[in-house]
């Protein structure tokens, strides 16, 4: 009889966070696949789980792979974490997957922590679509042409990135979007110093070199979405030129989405900003 496959979701920062399901399919695996042994070793620790490791990640991901297939052919659980959050998703894991899948092996989701997700809910941009972009490039020209593109969905876009690479992506974002566009910044996410900061794209440079500490942790950007290219580029300037002339932020609202085309909901949160 072939073992199971279970992919678990961890904690992306608070360790109370482990779902009890999560916890009880550990229990379960004869053998634990994870990025990084010492890393997850931690979290095993603190939920009382001691099994053998076996770690898989971007480097040795196809290798792991066929190591890990042969142990679930022979009967063994397996269980795929990573190192937070939610596997396979801007993590390594889908070739486990995918291989399991071929050979006819039971594949079980436990269902968790994600950091996309979790900013999401907490950002007051909407939720009812949205497009995952990931990572966001490390090179400057491929970062600016990810951005680009990205940032052309009329859906709330979610990127993650790291601390060492925050302030050349807000520059860039300054270069590829409208100062005005709403940015949300989440980072440190369920952690102790946790932040999550609304502002515009032209703020969010200053907003980062005004504290050190803003510059830490692991980063989830949310941009809100694009306006439809039919829509009068110069609909903010409109907004703010009635709030000036004393129309209430509602009616400005009102006016701005009937002669631009532009989004009522959208307006108000600029204007209320």
């Amino acid at each position: 009889m072939q073992g199971v496959l279970y992919i678990v979701a961890t904690p992306i920062g608070n360790l109370a966070d482990m779902p009890a399901r999560g916890t009880n399919s550990l229990q379960q695996a004869d053998i634990i696949a994870c990025e990084d042994t010492r890393h997850s070793r931690h979290l095993l620790d603190a939920i009382a789980v001691d099994k053998p490791l076996l770690t898989l990640h971007r480097h040795n991901e196809q290798g792991a792979a066929r190591v890990l297939l042969e142990r679930l052919r022979n009967g063994k659980n397996v269980a795929l974490i990573c190192d937070a959050g939610t596997p396979t998703v801007s993590d390594p894991g889908a070739s486990l997957i995918d291989l399991a899948r071929a050979h006819a092996i039971r594949v079980v989701p436990v269902p968790g922590p994600s950091a996309a997700i979790t900013a999401l809910s907490a950002s007051g941009l909407t939720g009812n679509r949205f497009y995952f972009a990931g990572f966001i490039p490390s090179k400057d020209a491929a970062r600016r042409e990810f951005l680009s593109a990205a940032g052309k969905q009329e859906c709330t876009t979610i990127f993650y990135e790291a601390p060492h690479r925050i302030a050349a992506t807000l520059l860039a974002m300054n270069e590829v979007y409208h100062k005005d566009r709403v940015l949300v910044i989440a980072r440190e996410l369920t952690k102790m110093f946790e932040q999550i900061v609304r502002l515009s794209v032209g703020e969010a440079p200053r907003w980062l070199s005004a504290d050190s500490n803003h510059g830490k942790g692991e980063f989830v950007l949310l941009i809100e979405g694009a306006l439809d290219s039919s829509v009068a580029v110069h609909w903010r300037e409109m907004a703010r030129e009635l709030m000036a002339a004393g129309v209430s932020s509602r009616d400005a609202a009102a006016l701005v989405a009937k002669y631009t085309g532009a989004k009522k909901k959208q307006v108000y949160r600029f204007l209320i900003d």
